[in-house]
């Protein structure tokens, strides 16, 4: 027989850090975990009343929901280059991308504002139909996180430090998964 000696594996390579703050990612993954809730029970609350919901998913803007989507995925497009640009010491570029990322923000919300008002004056409101009181949360909600990172941009396109670019394009990320999760539960599924 043998002799068979127990080699230890070798050292596992660690993992790389989370890019920015611990708080931030935590709150990331809470929002992430309050909007999935948001639209599980839209989702669920849809098997009871499902031509109620088709019909009410009717009235909205699909196109405008369609150019918001653009708007916010591009606006994380600058958002990352200005992540890259500001650990690359490049203050200039760094406000000149986080700038063109807040105001694709506001265009978002000047279009999902628009939505709204034309739903308000149609006399539609969160007392319409079960679908608009899930509509209304979860839309009115995520546009509160696109004015926060608004906000994130300007504070820290103003001290524009990387770390603070960092955690602003994570929070400015996760509005915009949070999007491309809300679009197709509440504008395509039937």
């Amino acid at each position: 027989m043998q002799d068979q000696t127990l080699v230890a594996p070798p050292p596992e390579a660690e993992a790389p850090p989370l890019p920015g703050d611990l708080m931030m990612w935590i709150l990331i993954v809470s929002e992430l975990l309050v909007f999935g809730a948001g639209l599980a029970a839209m989702m669920a609350v849809r098997l009871s009343d499902p031509a109620g919901f088709a019909a009410a998913q009717d009235l909205l803007h699909r196109g405008a929901a369609g150019l918001n989507t653009l708007v916010l995925v591009t606006s994380g497009l600058l958002a990352a280059l200005a992540t890259r640009a500001a650990f690359e010491g490049r203050v200039a570029r760094v406000r000149l991308l986080l700038a063109g990322a807040a105001a694709l923000g506001l265009v978002f919300l000047i279009v999902k504002g628009s939505e709204f008002r034309d739903l308000a004056s149609a006399g539609i409101s969160t007392e319409s139909h079960a679908f608009f009181t899930f509509y209304y949360l979860l839309t009115g909600f995520h546009a509160a996180h696109v004015a926060a990172g608004i906000l994130l941009f300007a504070v820290v396109g103003w001290r524009c430090w990387p770390a603070g670019v960092e955690m602003a394009a994570a929070f400015w990320h996760m509005v915009d998964l949070v999007w491309v999760l809300i679009l197709p539960v509440v504008y395509l599924l039937r």
